[in-house]
């Protein structure tokens, strides 16, 4: 190539312009353009991706951040182009919002790159929180004038949430219990007993195990003060337990009630297998059959002993089970006093208890009223539970919050007095009606009219509560009370 040539392509290569890149900072305000009227205006982007990425692969300092990337339109409105503005709004347990200008460093000269592709950008450096829904928009600038329909693109993304593989090592999802494996087992011991075991997290040292199979069939609160490790409890259930789910409730002091609540499965106990005696086998069952015919022996003597006995004692027979169904009003505290109320109940008055809180999908179908009616009718005793414990203790261990029982349960407590009411002024025996309370409760104005019940306050008067759920009151005959008429 001759000296000439190689001058010219020189030339020609310096002339040629650098490519645009960006420059990114904050600006959470409107653009200054947005107070100058533009004749002509960039068009809107072509395309708009987010995806989450690792910012760093040191656990102390793992974070995970948004890959917010975009594609300008190839038509010739590109040459106006400055800038493109990118806003994220996060919609979860903290709300944010946040928006970055990026800057072209040089101005476009072509409506796509001089290889032949289009123009591709991309961000990264907005935050990502777990289980948060984002909201991101984007626009050009020099934007529409004011007045005009301004061309945006937006996307939405949700994050994952604790127990994702990457989202599990961020700081707040650790002290949630995201690195916790409690290798829950579970198993039906019998047709009214569950056995369930885990393994204990150093976070913290207080549990709630409940066994569920479309309603709640038992619970039981744990407090293991040891190392980690097994732990084991046996849960007393009211029904059908195979097949049903163990939800395991951590209170760790990093999360509170907030916690990460693991799930496990129900299934039989394991039977004892038989060891193989070997050469010892005929023995032992020469053994067996001696033990067998002493045993027989023994029987038939003791047999014939208390036949001869002129006197003989009752045979202590199991009493049924007490059907019980227990109303509250909205202030008290489920967890705090309803639950352990429930628990003393099933353990050691042998009764089953009917909430509400555990029969929602039965009152959204029958109406309150009428599940209230046919339950008061079903059940062999309607216990008031009354409670002044509502103040911060109730908050610290219920936890008032967004979806807790305390606020998403129906108060049935006027119903369930008005049907008192109407037994009261129609002269129907009330016997089956009870009174319970803690502390010093007192029964307000509205509701006087369940002075006329037996009260018992527990755990003080805990036996004779006990034994009068199992004794017949005469009825109030035809007392009636103004409160009544509410």
């Amino acid at each position: 190539m001759s000296p000439v040539l190689l001058s010219l392509a020189a030339l020609c290569w310096g002339a040629v312009s650098p490519e645009p890149t960006i420059q990114c900072d904050s600006e959470p305000g409107p653009s200054p353009e947005w107070m100058v009227r533009h004749t002509l205006t960039p068009g809107d982007l072509r395309d708009l991706q987010v995806e989450p990425v690792k910012s760093s692969a040191a656990m102390e300092d793992y974070s995970i951040l948004m890959n917010v990337s975009w594609r300008l339109r190839a038509d010739a409105s590109i040459r106006l182009l400055k800038a493109t503005k990118i806003c994220v709004t996060g919609k979860g347990d903290h709300q944010s919002y946040s928006c970055v200008r990026c800057n072209y460093t040089e101005a476009f000269q072509t409506q796509s790159r001089p290889s032949g592709g289009r123009w591709t950008f991309s961000y990264i450096g907005f935050p990502v929180e777990p289980s948060t829904l984002y909201f991101i928009g984007a626009h050009n600038i020099p934007n529409a004038n004011m007045n005009e329909d301004p061309p945006s693109m937006s996307v939405n993304f949700t994050s994952a949430g604790c127990l994702d593989h990457i989202m599990k090592y961020k700081k707040k999802c650790i002290e949630a219990g995201s690195l916790w494996d409690p290798d829950i087992t579970a198993c039906k011991k019998n047709e009214t007993t569950v056995e369930v075991n885990f393994t204990t997290s150093p976070l913290g040292n207080k549990y709630m195990a409940l066994i569920q199979n479309n309603i709640v069939i038992g619970f039981s609160y744990m407090l293991e003060n040891q190392p980690p490790t097994r732990a084991s409890v046996v849960i007393p259930v009211t029904g059908e337990s195979e097949g049903a789910v163990v939800q395991l409730t951590p209170y760790f002091h990093t999360c509170g009630n907030d916690c990460i609540r693991r799930k496990g499965t129900v299934v039989l106990c394991p039977q004892t297998g038989r060891s193989i005696l070997g050469g010892w086998l005929p023995l032992f069952l020469s053994a067996l059959l001696v033990a067998t015919w002493v045993l027989v022996v023994v029987i038939y003597l003791m047999w014939k002993h208390e036949r001869t006995k002129k006197a003989s004692f009752p045979t202590t027979t199991l009493l049924p089970l007490i059907k019980v169904l227990v109303v509250y009003p909205s202030e008290i505290c489920f967890h705090h006093t309803v639950c352990y109320f429930t628990e003393f109940l099933q353990n050691h008055c042998r009764s089953e208890v009917i909430l509400e809180e555990w029969q929602k999908k039965k009152i959204a179908e029958m109406g309150p009223v009428q599940w209230l009616t046919t339950q008061k009718k079903a059940v062999d005793k309607v216990i008031f539970l009354l409670s002044n414990d509502v103040s911060s203790s109730c908050d610290n261990t219920c936890g008032q919050r967004e979806g807790s029982p305390h606020e998403s349960s129906q108060d049935l407590f006027p119903l369930a007095f008005n049907l008192f009411c109407s037994d009261l002024r129609s002269q129907t025996p009330l016997d089956k009606y009870m009174v319970v309370y803690f502390r010093d409760a007192d029964i307000k104005d509205e509701y006087s009219a369940l002075s006329v019940c037996p009260k018992y306050h527990l755990m003080r008067d805990a036996a004779a509560f006990c034994t009068e759920l199992r004794v017949k009151q005469p009825g109030s005959g035809g007392k009636r009370l103004t409160a009544c008429f509410l």
